[in-house]
């Protein structure tokens, strides 16, 4: 084994980043480690991306897509699954795609595509569906929420089985991580126990009489959680995650917001009556959630954030927090508007993310019909 292999299996071993891969050379069959393992994740494209987005997901796409084999892709098929303006959608799944290049997504490092532009993702849906118990599907918490909410006359079949479309999502690219927030751990589950029902029911030696090769037809993902700023909270609700459908946009930064509109929200945000400022106080979790967001946007650590600020009051931390929100959206501001005005350059990234994506998902889904036992095309 040559030094660059070597150095390759001592990277693996340290950081499980690679995979094995099968090599023939001159008739002699070699293993070697030169595959990045794989992560995929996505931003549905309802509303305007806001700060938890950027912080929860989207900045820590950046950092994994030059150690990851990454697919980052606009869900815009589970977009649909509540009431939308369909004249709307177009733009606003483009505006999507902008705001993940501006905010540093790379497409030369990372397929970036639109979810309904690889169709994979619905056939293998619908095959999955058919190995989904409908058990599984009535105990996820936001389904229960959100039909709750809407009623029962306003809520379509899509919001009931769009986990499955989860999955497929997930599983179309044999992916080993997902990054994903606490409230997501769920769906994430779903999908494991897919994965492992689906390679029960049709792989191992059923697979292989078919034609299959291996024993697994799916790969089981694994969780991926960042250390910090999985979950931002509500400006106006320490308590509730920032969220696109909350009601009041007082409760979130939108990455577009205006320098004034960021002052403004900041000023007006919920505070407490405690003196100075600190971390993890359980009776003031607006404190942590500021604190956490300008710890974030600063790059410095919590203990210098700590030491930084325990001494301030709420009028002298708001402006410094106004101006280290200013000062780190702004060039992911000037980035977007020069993007949105090109539009040949993102059609381009987004066809060629697309066909990336489509090679890969259609090697899957021909697998599954071919495990299933569909007649060949």
């Amino acid at each position: 084994m040559n030094t660059f292999i070597k150095k390759l299996c001592s990277c693996w071993a340290c950081t499980k980043i690679w995979r094995n891969v099968l090599l023939v050379v001159d008739g002699t069959k070699r293993h070697y480690l030169n595959l990045k393992k794989r992560i995929v994740s996505g931003v549905q494209p309802t509303g305007l991306i806001h700060l938890g987005n950027y912080l929860g997901a989207i900045k820590n796409w950046i950092r994994l897509q030059d150690t990851y084999e990454t697919f980052f892709f606009i869900v815009d098929l589970h977009a649909i699954t509540l009431p939308y303006d369909a004249q709307q959608l177009p733009r606003s799944t483009r505006d999507t795609a902008a705001i993940y290049l501006a905010c540093g997504v790379d497409p030369s490092k990372a397929s970036v595509f639109v979810q309904s532009h690889v169709r994979a993702h619905v056939e293998l849906m619908w095959l999955l569906s058919s190995a989904t118990p409908i058990g599984w599907l009535n105990r996820m918490i936001q389904f229960k929420e959100k039909s709750r909410k809407a009623g029962d006359e306003n809520v379509g079949v899509a919001l009931l089985t769009y986990p499955v479309l989860m999955a497929a999502d997930i599983l179309l690219y044999q992916s080993d991580f997902v990054p994903v927030g606490e409230d997501q751990k769920q769906h994430l589950e779903l999908t494991r126990e897919l994965a492992e029902r689906v390679n029960y029911l049709y792989g191992g030696r059923k697979w292989k009489k078919l034609g299959g090769r291996g024993g697994s037809i799916f790969k089981v993902p694994e969780p991926l959680i960042p250390p910090a700023g999985a979950r931002i909270m509500s400006l106006t609700d320490g308590l509730s995650k920032m969220s696109k459908s909350a009601p009041s946009d007082q409760s979130r930064i939108n990455l577009l917001d205006s320098k004034d509109v960021i002052a403004n929200k900041i000023k007006r945000c919920k505070t407490d009556s405690f003196p100075g400022m600190e971390f993890d106080n359980p009776e003031r979790p607006e404190c942590n959630n500021l604190l956490s967001i300008y710890q974030l946007v600063t790059g410095k650590t919590k203990q210098e954030v700590a030491e930084e600020c325990r001494d301030m009051n709420w009028g002298t931390f708001k402006l410094v927090l106004t101006d280290a929100l200013v000062d780190h959206l702004h060039p992911i501001q000037v980035r977007y508007e020069e993007i949105v005005s090109d539009a040949s350059y993102l059609d381009g990234v987004l066809a060629e993310g697309a066909r990336k994506a489509a090679d890969v998902a259609d090697v899957t889904v021909n697998n599954v019909y071919q495990a299933m036992g569909f007649l060949r095309r």
